[in-house]
């Protein structure tokens, strides 16, 4: 365990504004152990102000008792850590939040002790904290699987009866491998523990009552790890926009496959990354040994320069939780579906998760559109995520760009979160939205809703920065690739680049141009472009109005004899 905190006290530099340290003022109110110990009136009015202050600007917070003036280590013993949880406790509840108890550390092997803790607000209706996280891994790591498990809170029989729960089509039922992009949902209640419930949540149904009940969701994002399917895989990564990755590993297969690929995308995307690896009841110790060595070699590698954590205690939990944000730190779980081995860490490391997206509440609205459908009864719905700004029920927003880049008003007819019907959506939250008077013919993904305020533009053109991580041969001028962008899957042409010719390992500046249809964009995105094993990563530096490519026709031979 000092090995784990040493390694991470020398290798990362905490910058954690989600997994929150206590204010300067906090901390002095907590460094004083008498007061801890005897509740004083001032000492109480002072430390419910600060903690209502904290609690106004996030949903929750961490904090450590037991490091007292200059931080450091004295500890108390198990009776006065008791008895300040306690006290603490009945501070949190006057001001409708509650106390939960993560771990409790020993001091060199002293009879003093420090625990560490979070405040977490109580639910409220409409106000779930949501975490998005994208699963990823090789065809038959167990990703449906273990989402089937977490989410059904039923172990697997070993026949997979708990991934079934997740497919979608019949095909996906008779060949046990995922080809669609599913999505499934843990809540926890304010006290940290799981709300879903095996006889309730095994209707698909019941998502509304889970979130009414939950103060944070965490979405799961279901991808498909067959080579055929990735560039629905790809889609998934940027369109959906996850915090975390959860890249799956079997323990008796090992890293094969599609995995450094996923690792790879996760990296260009620059999202950080734990590491599930299953299977672990059926696979031999030393098989085991091997994964995890060759785990550790990949991680450790010039390419991801992580630094690799196996969690074996709720200490291990909180250390890779409350540092996992600075994106270098990487967090290992070996895990069983069938005899729920180590499972409760998992849970309790997903409990502990913030959201990475930041607080645009403040800006003009835009929201990215990754589904579409048609509701009987209801007419089009589209779904996707609000990047910026606040969206109310029969608002009007514009809808675009179409074939010609044009936008059209629609008005929002309803709003719902994970089934659960709202007033608004808030910047970061995935929701669904009812449109009025409006065909699905009319909406295509990588689609945008956007402020009239805004007053957007389309582009055919654009430039960006790009690295080439694979190329069997060399990429030049005409050359024409996938671009996922956000939403936006479109093929697009290279008009021109800043070198006559790119290779594996160039960077370049590139002008891209669509060819099927212009698309919303905004500077800084990032993109990836391939094709086959081509890979290059960027960002989008310039935007450029362009025109629409010429149409190829083929021209049709006469059959007739001249006149």
């Amino acid at each position: 365990m000092n090995h784990i905190n040493n390694t991470v006290n020398e290798n990362v530099n905490v910058n954690n504004s989600h997994s929150l340290k206590l204010d300067l003022t906090i901390k002095e109110l907590l460094g004083q152990k008498d007061a801890l110990l005897k509740l004083e009136p001032e000492w109480i009015e002072k430390f419910t102000d600060h903690l209502e202050t904290k609690l106004t600007k996030q949903s929750e917070f961490s904090i450590k008792i037991g490091y007292f003036e200059t931080n450091e280590k004295i500890g108390l013993t198990p009776v006065e850590l008791d008895q300040c949880l306690k006290q603490l406790n009945e501070l949190a509840t006057t001001i409708g939040a509650n106390l939960i108890h993560l771990c409790r550390k020993q001091l060199n092997s002293s009879n003093y002790f420090v625990d560490e803790c979070l405040i977490r607000r109580r639910s409220q209706l409409d106000d779930f904290h949501e975490i998005r996280v994208a699963v990823v891994g090789n065809v038959d790591s167990g990703k449906s699987t273990l989402l089937g498990v977490l989410t059904h809170c039923e172990l697997d029989n070993g026949r997979g009866l708990a991934r079934q729960r997740l497919f979608r089509h019949k095909h996906e039922l008779e060949t046990g491998r995922t080809s669609s992009i599913g999505n499934d949902i843990l809540g926890f209640d304010s006290s940290g523990n799981v709300v879903n419930k095996p006889s309730t949540h095994g209707n698909s149904q019941q998502w509304s009552k889970i979130c009414e009940e939950s103060s944070k969701v965490i979405t799961f994002i279901d991808l498909a790890g067959h080579e055929k399917y990735l560039k629905t895989t790809i889609f998934g990564m940027t369109g959906h926009s996850p915090d975390y990755t959860l890249l799956m590993i079997g323990a008796n297969a090992g890293i094969v496959g599609m995995t450094k690929e996923h690792l790879g995308v996760t990296l260009a995307l620059n999202i950080p990354v734990f590491v599930v690896i299953t299977k672990i009841d059926m696979c031999p110790g030393n098989i085991l040994q091997n994964t995890l060595s060759c785990l550790k070699k990949v991680l450790k590698s010039p390419g991801c320069r992580k630094i690799p954590i196996i969690v074996e205690s709720d200490e291990d939990v909180v250390i890779s939780a409350t540092n996992f944000v600075s994106e270098r730190l990487c967090p290992i779980f070996q895990v069983s579906n069938v005899e729920g081995t180590n499972l409760h860490f998992l849970k309790k490391f997903l409990n502990l998760l913030n959201s990475r997206a930041p607080n645009h509440d403040n800006c003009l609205a835009e929201f990215q559109i990754d589904e579409v459908y048609t509701v009987p009864g209801v007419g089009t719905v589209v779904s996707g995520i609000s990047l910026k700004g606040i969206i109310h029920t029969n608002d009007t927003l514009l809808l675009g760009p179409d074939s010609l880049g044009n936008f059209i008003p629609v008005a929002i007819k309803s709003i719902h979160r994970k089934r659960l019907p709202v007033k608004e959506v808030r910047s970061g939250q995935t929701a669904s939205f009812a449109l009025k008077k409006i065909r699905k013919n009319e909406i295509r993904k990588g689609m945008v809703m956007l402020s009239p305020l805004l007053n957007p533009k389309s582009y055919w053109e654009f430039e960006g920065e790009i690295l080439v991580l694979h190329h069997p041969t060399t990429i030049s001028a005409r050359y024409q690739a996938m671009v996922h962008c956000g939403s936006i899957r479109q093929t697009a042409q290279i008009l021109s680049m800043s070198q006559d010719c790119l290779r594996t390992g160039d960077k370049a500046k590139v002008h891209f141009r669509f060819i099927k249809n212009p698309e919303y964009l905004n500077l800084g995105m990032k993109l990836i472009f391939r094709e086959g094993r081509t890979k290059a990563i960027g960002t989008v530096t310039k935007l450029l109005i362009g025109a629409a490519p010429r149409p190829y026709c083929k021209m049709k031979r006469s059959h007739q004899n001249p006149q």
